[in-house]
């Protein structure tokens, strides 16, 4: 299907006439790239808020920062999901995007903005911690109208441009995971140091965030995505025929009875993840010789490798999917070797 000499049949209404229509070609791989900053652009926002943990544990003391942003942001996302799925799930794609990437460079506003009219590096103004969780809240709400919108965008087009999606979503952390580190190498881990650290993070999430704007739109116009598009329309069309000759109801649930175990595999994947990092790994589990870098470390660390996993299926796809749903699974046994962490002998 990626090939630019594969051609495809679209047929007409009648069923008679066949057309033959070239696949246009992704020009420089402009399309992948779009994808890939995409990729990097929705999870950029959640990234800036958990990266600046240390500017928001200064101004909040008293407060879990980590674990309340990790809760708050996992629930309104699956309630987001959830009513796109039963409620809206014949919305345009194009209109959930862009709500939602404009929803990120507004939550993405909110904490400089207070910070340089309210907050004015003051710890302990309580009121600027609400606003913050539901500035994570709101940027929870806009990743799950793009993440789910540009999933299933992607799901639409050839395999290559899931595979930069993912790839983009690895290389938002380790983008941030690099700015941290940067900030702390260079500025003073005092009050002024902590804000500006802060303040550079969410800068970056706004240039991002017009851009990714820009980009979208601009992708919507190319080629090879107005070629999928028809497809689409068309493929749509039949489906709704369809469906009125056979009287069918209940599309959604025909699909999760038919995904129903790779759905477990992405919510386990999920689930023991958030459950212990970054929230309880990086205030339950300390280290001697790393000290205050040990966090910083270990969520870059992640990042790395997170983005060398999902780069790494452009090479080699797991198609075996028993084998991929079971490796799900054992994910579970992160839960006894986190327990070792904090409880077992002095080699964890």
């Amino acid at each position: 299907m990626g090939s630019n000499e594969a051609t495809i049949s679209l047929l007409h209404n009648s069923g008679d006439t066949k057309i033959e229509k070239k696949i246009p070609g992704d020009s420089y791989n402009l399309v992948y790239t779009i994808y890939f900053i995409l990729g990097t652009g929705y999870l950029l926002p959640w990234n800036a808020f958990i990266t600046a943990v240390d500017y928001f544990h200064y101004l909040y003391p008293d407060r879990s920062v980590d674990r309340t942003f990790s809760v708050v942001s996992q629930l309104v996302m699956l309630f987001t999901v959830l009513i796109l799925i039963f409620c809206f799930s014949k919305s345009q794609a194009h209109i959930r995007i862009n709500l939602g990437l404009g929803l990120f460079l507004l939550s993405l506003l909110v904490v400089p903005f207070m910070d340089v009219f309210y907050i004015m590096g003051r710890s302990g103004l309580y009121i600027g911690y609400h606003v913050t969780v539901g500035a994570v809240g709101l940027s929870a709400v806009a990743t799950g109208l793009v993440q789910a919108s540009l999933i299933g965008s992607a799901g639409e087009l050839p395999e290559r441009y899931m595979q930069a999606l993912f790839s983009g979503t690895a290389a938002s952390g380790v983008l941030v995971s690099f700015l941290r580190i940067f900030t702390k190498a260079v500025y003073p881990q005092d009050n002024h140091g902590l804000r500006s650290s802060a303040i550079l993070y969410f800068v970056v999430g706004i240039v991002f965030m017009i851009i990714c704007i820009i980009l979208y739109n601009v992708a919507q116009r190319l080629p090879v995505i107005n070629y999928y598009n028809e497809l689409r329309t068309q493929a749509v069309a039949n489906k709704e025929e369809l469906e009125q000759e056979r009287s069918l109801s209940g599309p959604v649930w025909e699909i999760i009875a038919k995904i129903k175990w790779y759905g477990v595999g992405v919510m386990l994947i999920y689930v023991v993840t958030l459950s212990i990092f970054p929230g309880f790994i990086t205030e339950d589990v300390n280290s001697e010789f790393l000290g205050n870098w040990y966090g910083i470390l270990l969520i870059t660390s992640y990042n790395v490798f997170d983005l060398v996993g999902k780069s790494l299926t452009a090479v080699y796809l797991v198609e075996n999917a028993n084998a991929a749903i079971a490796a799900c699974f054992l994910r579970l046994l992160f839960y006894p070797l986190y327990l070792g962490c904090l409880h077992g002998p002095q080699i964890f």
